[in-house]
């Protein structure tokens, strides 16, 4: 039986599993943080309507989360090619934990982005001197994510350099 392919048969199945996981972990992120500040916009639209556009940035801002998932997910499949490079385990193990540490970090920053949203818009409604609080509180929190995406490109870089050819 003839074979093509170079590398670890197993291995892909790690870098499709890494890749997999930074856009579906990312994008629950995104979608989470969307909905629970969304869910804060509306409520606060109902008492101070001129405030719905100025509020709108938590939902934007969890919207850019699904996007370092996409990256890192795109990264990683183009990675994997096996019939034309050796891809081993070591491979597949560093495309897995780049896109679990990218996707990860996604899903604990929408929460928090979701969670700071949906209270901030809340009392910016009533405090309108919160809302540079609220936003410096949003940035730290989309930093987390951001964190996770270099490391997860850092990690897919490391991918076939375990060996020599």
């Amino acid at each position: 039986m003839s074979s093509t392919f170079n590398g670890d048969e197993t291995a892909p199945f790690f870098g499709f599993l890494g890749a997999a996981s930074a856009l579906v972990f990312s994008c629950m992120g995104a979608a989470y943080g969307t909905a629970k500040s969304g869910v804060g916009v509306a409520s606060m639209g109902v008492m101070r309507p001129e405030l719905v556009m100025k509020s709108i940035v938590p939902v934007v801002m969890a919207g850019v989360l699904g996007i370092y998932g996409l990256i890192i997910a795109v990264i990683i499949s183009t990675g994997i090619n096996p019939k034309a490079k050796g891809y081993y385990l070591f491979d597949g193990y560093a495309h897995f934990s780049s896109g679990i540490a990218c996707g990860l970090a996604g899903l604990g920053a929408g929460m928090a982005i979701g969670i700071v949203g949906d209270a901030g818009v809340r009392a910016n409604a009533q405090q309108p001197k919160l809302f540079v609080g609220m936003i410096l509180i949003l940035i730290f929190a989309e930093a987390l994510a951001l964190y996770g995406l270099i490391v997860g490109i850092i990690l897919s870089s490391r991918a076939g350099q375990s060996r020599a050819e």
